[in-house]
């Protein structure tokens, strides 16, 4: 008989149902009824990972998250599930951590119990056919391979294989096809049989979870629940015992020393805890991490940076797996840094000397237990996926009424363990690694799975010493009171002449004021968004230099001031893009304008200490030259957008540019961007007419004395490139750092209207499916492949993204081939699978945000674009369920089939030219042909001349005729 627990605690301001469940099978269930819901959700979570994996076999249980995918009794096509949830605007995806794997997925909310039914028998029946199981172990070796040359991947295995030997924390969890097949193989290991028996032995119901977010009454869902998922056998598996702390006196009191693959440069120090999971209301960890990790005056990183040492630290918990828990300090490095590691370890034993000699104090304790009262009570709304996904694991540690709140309230003030977590936080209970490129001349070992190279040494015993024993510096002392937590969370009236849209309520020649006050969220935020557009900003690639080190002073400068907000989840932000700079305030509207007025008042006068410019600028250069060591995937979008924009600098542009860039420079530069600026601004959410107007003023205030307007041409934004009909163009770049390779194949469609766009989304909404289909599960291509639309200004297209092991010639030809399969795919279609897609694509259109910031970009979306059509889901949906399948197939015909006439394609080819790439001296090119009728490709040599040799597309008719107008607009 089902245990139901009905008392979940929840928050006041939370609508939804929830009901707590654990089944016959012990199975331990949530299940959450959401009325006005659009679309519905599940997760389930094994409380098994990759350090169950048998020693001889790593990457098991991350290759069978992989092949449950594949095909069940009941559902026994690899494809049915995907398949499925594509025709019901659906999605899912799957993880594998250490003791964790993780399944989820969303789909419209009248196919749930469908849904559900499909997702039920992985853990019920898998097939894992041979078939499957020999392709997939591709798919797994893909996605290591594209981790190889990660930094995060490197080091994170580097930490694991260093520790104590045997002990599961040194397991590698992601495999490949040595430890999959080649040498199972040779050991004579049926690698499928090891599947069968993995699931029969750890897949059992009393260890695992469930979150199931639907429409339907608490009632039914239960219903669902117990029908679907009860049948999952109950094989009473206990749960694995870890050997506790990975790190003995033999692995303590050492000094890695790392090589990255990008120039990056870092310090860690991390200190094997107890696991204080049990004491989660104490909040033991928070605690020292809010203190040891904050970031205003007295603090230390404010120490780090007076110093020069560091500009950014995080500190926190880190709980790997059961009984294996870290305290982690980890802060970046300087140039000049990186010559003082011993002193800024140094500095952070002075610091928690510092809070031992202090003491725990209650008032602090209680001030972040009253904000994460208050976050916890105004919190967004998720997605349904991402929520179950959220709380999944949470049923597995917390007892299943605090379910919600398990993870966010702390109340139990209890400064005895405070003071056992800070006993461990010693210099004899440490590691300390360090990350540079310097380290490449000394590292002598090379890490077993990804080949990181390191030099692991002893501390001295006189530096524990000084560690231990050193006395705290009189900078470092304990935040004070925080002035930004809210004490108004009134929500402002409705006002009888509210729009349903964003309307203009103020412009000048200077600024233009979009506003829309929320009336369905209701809560008491609000979401202001600044454009300062500036012609300097992207002029030429010295400017957008120093447009960036000039931004990143500006955040260095307001740390200290708004690290406090950021924990009341009051958040300030200044980025760029090409048309200038976009100020971002959002949060609780309480203190918005004084935050506001400080993030102004340092973009227009920021003092520019000639030291913090010389660290920005050689971080910003060193990011520049690390962007050769990106992905593939990430050099063909870059240079898929040079070669179709107007007006595009490449990394390459920057980096030569920076040999220019002086002191003086950016300090003429400042008063030189703001001498030319249009502010277009949108505020949204718990603000009045009044209150809005009172926030422009502030902006009025800091920028119109310093400024002119802008003229209509200025306002403008850059064109996209109309590539000519019948084109086929390559442009061909090479990656030496990753063995895979990419293509990025880009078909443009006629520019953006409301018959085309939705043309192309039918298109791609029936598309993606057999896209992924065939050319990762069946041709096993590569691990990242994906269908997507690209849109710019005016331009829009499609995008078939594949970074793969095999030459982009080979790869090119299999998606024109895949293409070529997809005319007669629509032929056949029968009418009531397209009216399916048609439903999956509007659903997904008209599904409304969770979250108030997502209903904000959608706005800003439309005035920054200068389009406003504000309704476009509804008319752009009303105009797709006119679509038939005969228009279609003439859109397939003019502008996706290999001989369309009015076929316009563009494809990026990045070659991996490193050891074991498809560009590599030792590879051979296998032979392929494209299909019949597909256009040679001709060779881009030179984008610029390319781009000249094309037209542009011309700026689209706006919706309503609210183009910016700068210094005609009227006062």
């Amino acid at each position: 008989m089902t245990f139901v627990i009905d008392n979940i605690i929840k928050s006041p301001e939370d609508k939804r149902d929830y009901r707590g469940l654990i089944l016959d099978n012990k199975l331990r269930v949530l299940i959450i009824s959401d009325p006005k819901t659009d679309k519905s959700a599940a997760a389930l979570s094994v409380n098994i990972g990759y350090l169950s994996d048998p020693w001889e076999l790593p990457g098991l249980a991350h290759f069978l998250e992989h092949m449950l995918f594949l095909g069940t009794e009941k559902y026994p096509s690899e494809n049915e599930y995907n398949k499925f949830l594509s025709e019901h605007s659906g999605s899912s995806n799957a993880y594998t951590s250490a003791e964790h794997t993780t399944y989820y997925f969303d789909v419209a909310p009248e196919h749930l119990k469908d849904g559900l039914d499909r997702f039920a028998q992985f853990f019920v029946a898998p097939l894992f056919t041979e078939d499957a199981t020999e392709r997939e172990v591709n798919a797994v070796n893909s996605e290591h391979e594209k981790n190889l040359a990660n930094d995060s991947w490197r080091l994170a295995q580097l930490e694991q294989s260093s520790s104590i030997e045997g002990h599961p924390y040194t397991k590698f969890g992601t495999g490949n096809k040595d430890t999959l097949e080649t040498i199972p193989k040779s050991k004579g290991i049926d690698v499928r049989q090891e599947l069968l028996k993995f699931h029969k032995t750890y897949y059992s119901s009393n260890i695992m979870s469930l979150v199931i977010l639907g429409k339907d009454p608490l009632d039914e869902l239960q219903e669902t629940a117990e029908n679907l998922f009860g049948p999952i056998v109950n094989k009473n598996v206990d749960l694995p015992k870890w050997p506790g702390n990975p790190f003995g006196p033999e692995q303590l009191t050492k000094k890695g020393l790392a090589v990255p693959i990008k120039d990056w440069r870092s310090l860690t120090v991390t200190f094997p805890i107890p696991d204080f999971r049990k004491h989660y209301k104490a909040g033991a960890g928070r605690y020292l991490s809010h203190l040891i990790g904050h970031e205003s005056s007295g603090s230390l990183l404010s120490a780090l940076k007076q110093r020069g040492w560091s500009n950014q630290l995080n500190a926190g918990g880190r709980r790997f797996a059961r009984d294996m828990t870290f305290f982690v300090i980890s802060v970046d490095l300087t140039e000049k840094g990186l010559e003082h590691t011993d002193d800024i370890v140094d500095l952070i034993f002075q610091y928690i000397n510092m809070l031992r000699k202090e003491g725990p104090k209650e008032w602090i304790f209680n001030e972040f237990s009253e904000i994460a009262k208050m976050n916890f009570r105004f919190k967004d709304k998720e997605m349904p996926r991402s929520y179950a996904v959220n709380l999944v694991d949470n049923l597995l540690d917390y007892p299943i009424d605090e379910v919600l709140t398990g993870h966010y309230l702390v109340s139990e003030w209890k400064p005895e363990l405070i003071e056992q977590l800070l006993s461990k936080l010693t210099p004899e209970n440490c590691r300390v690694g360090i990350v540079s490129k310097k380290f490449d001349e000394i590292a002598d070992q090379s890490e077993k799975w990804y080949g990181t190279k390191y030099k692991l040494e002893s501390i001295l015993p006189e530096l524990l010493s000084k560690w231990r024993n050193c006395q705290p510096s009189e900078e470092l002392r304990l935040p004070k009171e925080n002035e930004f937590i809210p004490s108004s969370f009134d929500l402002f009236p409705n006002e009888k002449t509210e729009s349903k849209h964003p309307t203009v309520i103020h412009e000048t020649p200077f600024v233009r004021v979009w506003y829309k006050k929320d009336e369905e969220f209701l809560l008491p935020k609000a979401n202001l968004i600044f454009e300062l557009t500036s012609p300097f900003s992207y002029l030429d690639p010295l400017r957008v230099n120093y447009t960036n080190i000039y931004l990143s002073l500006v955040h260095d400068a307001l740390t200290e001031y708004t690290y406090d907000a950021i924990l009341t989840s009051l958040k300030g932000d200044v980025s760029c893009i090409r048309y200038g700079l976009v100020v971002t305030i959002k949060g609780f509207h309480d203190k918005q304008k004084n935050l506001l007025a400080k993030v102004l008042d340092t973009l227009v006068n920021l003092e520019v200490d000639e030291e913090r410019y010389e660290i920005f600028k050689e971080c910003h250069i060193r990011s520049l030259k690390n962007f050769a060591a990106e992905q593939p995937h990430s050099h063909a979008l870059h240079y898929e957008m040079a070669c179709l924009s107007e007006k595009a600098w490449v990394k390459t542009d920057l980096l030569e540019a920076t040999k220019y860039l002086t002191f003086e420079g950016l300090k003429n530069f400042i008063p030189q961007f703001f001498s030319m600026v249009h502010v277009e601004s949108l505020i949204h959410g718990n603000a009045n007419k009044d209150a809005a107007l009172k926030l422009v003023e502030v902006v009025e205030g800091k920028l119109i004395k310093k400024t002119q307007p802008l003229l209509p041409p200025h306002l403008l934004r850059f064109r996209d490139i109309r590539l000519d009909d019948g084109c086929s163009y390559v442009y061909e770049v090479t990656n030496a750092t990753h063995k895979s390779s990419c293509v990025d194949m880009y078909l443009q469609c006629p520019q953006q209207s409301t018959e085309h766009n939705m043309l192309l989304e039918l298109f791609v909404q029936i598309a993606t499916e057999p896209c992924f289909n065939i050319l990762r599960t069946k041709e096993q291509l590569g691990y990242i492949v994906s269908m997507s639309i690209s849109r710019s200004q005016a331009s829009q297209g499609l995008r078939i993204l594949v970074q793969s092991y095999k030459h982009p010639a080979l790869v090119d030809h299999r998606i024109e081939h895949f293409l070529h399969e997809m005319k007669s795919c629509i032929e056949s279609m029968s009418e009531e699978e397209f009216e399916r897609h048609k439903q999956a694509l509007a659903v997904h259109r008209l599904e409304k945000p969770k979250k108030m910031s997502t209903l904000t970009q959608q706005y800003w979306y439309e005035i920054s674009c200068q389009q406003y059509c504000f309704d476009r889901d509804n008319i752009e949906v009303a105009f797709l369920k006119t679509l038939t399948k005969e228009d279609l197939q003439q859109f397939y015909q003019n502008y996706i089939s290999g001989s369309g006439k009015s076929r316009r394609k563009l494809t990026v080819h990045v070659l991996s030219t490193a050891e074991g790439g498809a560009g590599a001296a030792e590879v051979e090119l296998e032979e392929s042909t494209p299909p019949e009728g597909v256009v040679e490709s001709m060779k881009i040599e030179d984008i610029c001349t390319f781009k000249s040799s094309q037209g542009c597309f011309p700026f689209l008719r706006p919706y309503s005729h609210h183009r910016p107008q700068g210094s005609k607009a009227k006062l």
